[in-house]
């Protein structure tokens, strides 16, 4: 059969480009199933608990809600939805269901962007696909994670189809505050981190930015619960980000946000926060601690807290200074940032250090899952008290000959 002149990446990028932001990923499906010969050709969207796929489908006439869309567990993990995303590899199996001709298939790809699990491309063959249709497959559905996080921008289908339940107005900013992506893979570094909320949203927040020779993350938790919490976290998140946009070192961006809060609040609300900021070539690491629980370091096979000295909360008194302290990361270190909600109340029954040796050689994306999934069982199945979010931070090094400089111990002290 002669080849179209619209086939290949290029003529799905061109199609993709021409429909509205509404319908990208229906024409996307719809012209990758003509190329490769699929009966459907459906995309599933990572919900945002991070415990189900689910299939991307409109809202009904009636608005958000009146459809429910398909979910499939990831729970799961020898199931080919959930070992797809764990391994990010394509995966060839026998179609599902009765009345298919015999030879079948169904073929599921990773949609993932820098290391960010948007969801799966899955499709329905009626045989085998040849070794250009499955590398097809692959370059599409890599495509595609670009293609959502584009178009994102343009709707709320993706927001939609991705909430289980109604989001309260604090859950609503607080989700507002976080990151794009939660999962970052640069050549040095590897970055996930995620934020299980309480019943009543307590204020955390976690952030990430990546410059040329610098990643910079912070971690906060807002005083309180519900509104009150959300609105004092985007005073802090915001006074941060926007010090650190301007070049501030991490000592100026506490201050600022401490500045900020106090004139606000007059005092009454505090957000505890980890401020770091990498250096991509030595490993060593700026580190501002205004209150929080310090970093763990994963090294050797054993599990320490980076010995840090905590100043006070942002917002408590006016005129804090915050000093920035300093140690050094090697090359194969772990570093794991939480929040009070990881290690205080029912989510001390957890083994913390027990479970990041068992889990060293986990992928950040996965040890998120683990961590979570920790603290939900701790707490018998009852809502959380307070949210509980982690961020893990694995250390490659720069790839060079100086990462050499990268091999001397943590220290504490300003």
């Amino acid at each position: 059969m002669p080849k179209r002149s619209d086939d290949g990446l290029a003529g799905l990028l061109d199609a993709v480009e021409a429909a509205p932001p509404v319908a990208a990923v229906d024409v996307f499906e719809r012209r990758l199933g003509e190329q490769v010969g699929a009966e459907r050709v459906s995309f599933l969207l990572t919900d945002f608990a991070g415990q189900a796929l689910v299939r991307l489908t409109h809202p009904g006439a009636g608005g958000p809600g009146t459809e429910r869309a398909e979910q499939v567990s990831l729970d799961d993990e020898t199931l080919p939805y959930g070992r797809t995303v764990i391994e990010q590899r394509l995966r060839v199996l026998p179609a599902p269901g009765d009345g298919r001709p015999a030879g079948a298939v169904r073929v599921l790809a990773p949609v993932t962007a820098r290391g960010d699990a948007i969801g799966l491309l899955e499709l329905l063959l009626p045989q085998p696909p040849g070794e250009d249709a499955l590398a097809l497959v692959a370059a599409a559905a890599h495509a595609l994670a670009y293609v959502v996080t584009t178009e994102r921008r343009h709707t709320d289908l993706y927001e939609w189809s991705r909430r289980g339940d109604p989001v309260s107005l604090a859950g609503e900013i607080q989700r507002q505050l976080l990151p794009n992506a939660f999962t970052c893979e640069a050549g040095q570094f590897t970055l996930a981190a995620w934020l299980e909320p309480a019943s009543t949203v307590g204020g955390d927040t976690f952030d990430y930015a990546l410059d040329a020779d610098r990643l910079y993350v912070s971690m906060t938790d807002a005083m309180g619960h519900d509104t009150a919490a959300a609105l004092l976290a985007t005073l802090a998140v915001g006074s941060l980000r926007n010090g650190r946009r301007a070049g501030h070192d991490l000592g100026r961006m506490a201050g600022a946000a401490n500045r900020a809060l106090v004139e606000h609040h007059d005092g009454l609300g505090f957000v505890t926060g980890l401020l770091l900021s990498v250096d991509l070539v030595t490993g060593g690491v700026d580190a501002v601690d205004a209150g929080h629980p310090p970093p763990l370091l994963v090294r050797d096979g054993e599990v320490r807290a980076v010995p840090l000295e905590p100043d006070l909360p942002m917002g408590v008194l006016a005129g804090t200074g915050y000093r920035v302290q300093r140690f050094r990361l090697r090359p194969g270190d772990r570093l794991v940032l939480l929040t009070d909600g990881m290690v205080e109340r029912s989510a001390r029954r957890v083994d913390l250090p027990g479970l990041l040796v068992r889990h060293r050689d986990t992928h950040p994306r996965q040890l998120m899952r683990v961590l979570t999934a920790a603290v939900q069982e701790a707490a018998g199945g009852e809502p959380l008290a307070d949210d509980a979010t982690a961020l893990c931070l694995d250390w490659a090094g720069p790839g060079d000959d100086r990462r050499a400089e990268a091999g001397a111990s943590v220290t504490g002290g300003p």
